[in-house]
């Protein structure tokens, strides 16, 4: 059966021990959430690199929910894969994007290596992860555009990689319990 699109499902969840229900409301994602979580990504990147929950707030979890897909992930995998060899050629000509930070992209190679792959894992990884990975290609103040940033880009693609692993976020939870 088709619902219309602003039908919504209402759930309740009795959590043990209380009577009190937990009320969860499943929306559709619409045309208008889609454009907004596209154009917010950026802070959305920030906020889920930073650690925030993506089941807190709607729009992050369609962002979360976007990142983690193997189309997404194939992506930045790939332009990780070219982003050695760019800094190697150098600008053929004046190029209008941000200037790569050459030596420390070059020095950094083998850990760029492994993020493309960590990203092309075949198993479910977490949305910190790859938002770390994305924030590192859009950020122009960041290791991987400015020479002079004040974080090593080897510690960066370092901490992609270690939020990519899921057990990360597993033992996090472990630990605050």
């Amino acid at each position: 059966m088709n619902r219309p699109a602003s039908m919504q499902r209402l759930f309740l969840l009795l959590p043990d021990g209380t009577s009190a229900p937990l009320v969860v409301v499943a929306r559709r994602r619409g045309l208008r959430d889609r454009i907004i979580v596209r154009w917010r990504s950026l802070a959305l990147d920030s906020q889920l690199a930073a650690g925030l929950s993506p089941d807190d707030e709607r729009l992050r979890a369609m962002r979360a929910d976007a990142l983690v897909t193997p189309k997404c992930r194939r992506r930045l995998a790939k332009r990780y894969d070219e982003l050695a060899g760019e800094a190697r050629r150098g600008p053929a000509f004046p190029d209008p994007r941000q200037p790569l930070a050459r030596r420390r992209i070059l020095a950094a190679e083998g850990e760029l290596r492994r993020l493309a792959q960590a990203l092309r894992s075949p198993l479910p990884v977490p949305a910190r992860g790859v938002a770390l990975a994305s924030l590192l290609l859009t950020d122009g103040t960041g290791p991987v555009y400015n020479p002079r940033s004040r974080r090593s880009l080897d510690e960066a693609l370092r901490d992609s990689i270690r939020y990519l692993d899921p057990t990360v976020e597993l033992m996090s939870a472990h630990r605050a319990q």
